[in-house]
């Protein structure tokens, strides 16, 4: 495997495997643009270098075959600004084939041509590998820079890799930060390190807290999940969220952070509501104390308190999963308040690092962004990882 920034693209067409699949609204306007930003960089390097690139991705989730809602097309106008304006940037209307193949041997040095949606085929979720070996005819040097399918095995990601030589194929910088990023808090963490776990379901998280407790000193648990938890332990919570089948479960896990000296952190106290609504009435309780009819929909104001104090003293930070309804601005005030002592903790010299969807969407939300070590695009695939499990778009390139 070459080391992207040392490799020259002159004269080479770059293959690169992104993550362009961004939300679009109704009008096909692109809602956020975070994954196509965050790749921006590789590209102009591959430019920059005189190389050309063609760069494949998957939007949505196609399920028969080629449909507007999920073309590619629609992000063309939008690439060419993020390239500033000047870059020439080309479509083909299928990702294989005559076209695509022609307009990938007609590219001139410092051209994009952006292909179809992959996903138009089975193939490239099947990890069909005469479906691969026709995408890698496109480019001479294969760069994968899609952290967010890395836990995918498909075509594209997994499978592709192989028709490269080692000095031919590479991550490219998002994927290696992404990479850099995710090892140093698996195993290169300053203690303390706290892990800040929260999000709607126990049964979702139970993989990554156990490998956690190999590694942190402190695991926070906010959220919609921590009810499991507190009723486990004997708490009345209302009406709010829980899993009943997985009592037991947080009882197990609470014991290993026991025996292995982690403490686990659960908000004594909730913001709670009599009803799911942005215009529900509100009272501020205990987490365990809560009346029948209400549910607990963000921490309370002690909890804050006691998190803040222990993030503050934290060298290193994983964060993933809110603390709350944070969507709604009545129960936003545990995620930002999190956000805000994670965000003093990194200026204070502590590596904090936020991943998966919700987390990500309310650093943005509340502006903080900038504020925290690294932010991460991967979802589903950093928490694999940090679940332990080898990704298959990590393996490909890496073996």
């Amino acid at each position: 495997m070459s080391k992207f920034s040392d490799f020259n693209f002159k004269g080479h067409t770059a293959l690169v495997r992104v993550d362009f699949n961004v939300p679009l609204d109704a009008e096909f306007n692109i809602t956020d643009d975070t994954r196509m930003t965050a790749t921006i960089p590789t590209i102009k390097k591959i430019l920059a270098d005189a190389g050309k690139v063609v760069l494949m991705s998957h939007l949505g989730r196609p399920k028969d075959g080629p449909t507007d809602e999920f073309s590619l097309k629609h992000l063309v106008k939008h690439l060419h600004e993020l390239l500033g304006g000047e870059t020439k940037v080309f479509f083909a209307d299928d990702c294989v084939g005559s076209q695509a193949g022609m307009t990938a041997t007609m590219l001139r040095e410092g051209e994009v041509l952006l292909l179809e949606n992959l996903r138009f085929h089975k193939e490239e979720e099947n990890g069909d590998e005469a479906f691969a070996k026709k995408l890698s005819t496109l480019g001479d040097v294969y760069v994968n820079d899609a952290f967010g399918t890395a836990h995918r095995a498909h075509a594209s990601t997994a499978v592709i890799a192989k028709f490269y030589e080692p000095s031919n194929k590479m991550f490219g910088l998002l994927m290696e930060a992404e990479v850099a990023s995710a090892e140093k808090v698996l195993h290169q963490s300053d203690k303390p390190f706290c892990a800040i776990i929260g999000g709607a379901k126990v049964s979702d998280k139970i993989l990554i807290i156990e490998n956690l407790l190999e590694r942190v000193t402190d695991i926070i648990i906010g959220g919609g999940m921590a009810y499991t938890f507190i009723k486990a332990r004997g708490g009345k919570i209302g009406n709010s969220l829980c899993e009943d089948d997985r009592l037991q479960t947080a009882l197990d896990i609470l014991e290993k952070a026991k025996q292995k000296n982690v403490s686990i952190h659960l908000p004594e106290n909730s913001v709670i509501a009599d009803k799911f609504a942005a215009d529900a009435n509100t009272q501020d309780v205990p987490s365990d104390q809560i009346p029948d009819g209400w549910m607990g929909l963000d921490i309370g104001g002690k909890a804050i308190g006691i998190f803040s104090e222990i993030i503050g003293k934290s060298k290193t930070i994983l964060w993933n999963g809110p603390m709350g309804v944070f969507e709604m601005e009545k129960f936003e005030t545990g995620t930002k308040q999190t956000a805000l002592a994670i965000a003093k903790a990194t200026e204070n010299g502590a590596f904090s690092l936020v991943g998966g969807g919700d987390s990500v969407a309310a650093v943005n939300k509340f502006n903080l962004a900038n504020k925290v070590s690294y932010v991460s695009t991967g979802g589903g695939a950093l928490l694999e990882y940090f679940e332990g499990k080898i990704l298959p778009g990590i393996e490909a390139v890496n073996g």
